[in-house]
């Protein structure tokens, strides 16, 4: 008798299970609202994102313009050059040095990206005046929506061989000039600096917005045990950020291959010969190979590696966090 009601039982269950199923999966005016409302953004990645990827192929052909023609008609036209544009990009003598280039610079950038804004939130967030914090926030903020064609003239003003201030302040302490343009001794830590000069300010309000998210409660409940603004920050405030950093961090890490291009283009006055083995990334090389006759099958060939790598590498960060800690994994 049992055995007949526990059958009973579960097949209740299982029925009620497939009406609950049959009940989500109907259409309902929430969907069709939420349907209308993603419908522009999805309309604009396929146009702009997916499409346009179709034009990959380039990176496998000969690319030569056809006479009277458009640019598919051309493309189809073109003869398959297999991967050998791949082979020029990987075999050429520049290769080994953009790559260290780019990385080194790119594992720089991340971490100092992590501990001066992580550290500049954590400061402002302990201003009482409300005033000065916003007055912080946005001096700090300002240099985000500069160009770099604007920042690179600033530059300029100060390493000017000639009448640059730096110049000019060396002279005045009885010491000589010095060839900024032609000495790629100080370019690093120039490049460093203006970086994280133009983009600790973004990353600084993006920590402080998850600071300032933080149940105020632990803060209360660690005054009342008696801890200091230290200890607060060690036990409550690095813990709540780490889901943050971490996103950061491997979305940071996406890019690894990449660089910005106004960075080390714009500021260095277009990659001089003198500073070329100490600035040029990668995508300063596609940009002079796009100028020259190369090919734009090859240059195209290099931005695929550049995508493929930084794909491969996102992936491995994020299977690296989730098996260290699987809440804080993107993907």
């Amino acid at each position: 008798m049992n055995n007949v009601n526990n059958v009973n039982t579960v097949k209740r269950h299982d029925t009620e299970v497939l009406k609950m199923k049959k009940k989500r999966r109907r259409w309902n005016q929430d969907d069709t609202e939420l349907t209308l409302l993603g419908l522009p953004t999805a309309i604009w990645y396929v146009a702009f994102c997916y499409l346009p990827m179709f034009g990959l192929i380039i990176a496998f052909k000969k690319y030569k313009i056809s006479a009277g023609h458009g640019f598919i008609y051309s493309l189809i036209k073109s003869k398959w050059a297999g991967i050998s544009n791949f082979t020029f990009f990987l075999k050429s003598n520049a290769f080994g040095m953009l790559l260290k280039n780019t990385i080194l610079y790119n594992l720089v950038f991340i971490i100092l990206g992590v501990i001066i804004p992580v550290t500049l939130a954590i400061m402002i967030n302990l201003i009482y005046s409300k005033m000065k914090s916003k007055v912080y926030q946005t001096m700090m903020f300002f240099p985000h929506f500069m160009s770099w064609v604007v920042v690179s003239y600033f530059v300029y003003a100060f390493l000017s061989p000639d009448k640059g201030l730096l110049n000019q302040i060396l002279q005045f302490a009885g010491k000589e000039k010095i060839q900024w343009y032609s000495d790629p001794t100080y370019w690093p830590f120039i490049l460093i600096f203006m970086q994280q000069w133009k983009t600790t300010g973004y990353s600084m309000v993006v920590y402080l917005a998850s600071i300032t998210g933080i149940d105020r409660t632990l803060y209360e409940a660690a005054v009342i045990d008696g801890a200091d603004k230290w200890k607060q920050t060690k036990y409550i405030t690095l813990p709540c950020l780490k889901p943050i950093v971490i996103m950061m961090f491997i979305l940071n890490v996406g890019r690894i291959f990449y660089s910005d291009f106004g960075l080390f283009y714009q500021v260095t006055q277009r990659v001089p010969n003198s500073l070329y083995e100490t600035v040029s990334t990668f995508d300063t090389y596609i940009y002079n190979a796009l100028q020259s006759t190369s090919g734009i099958g090859r240059t195209a060939a290099a931005s695929f590696f550049q995508s493929a790598a930084c794909c491969i590498t996102i992936l491995i960060a994020n299977w690296i966090v989730s098996k260290i800690d699987s809440d804080s994994a993107i993907i």
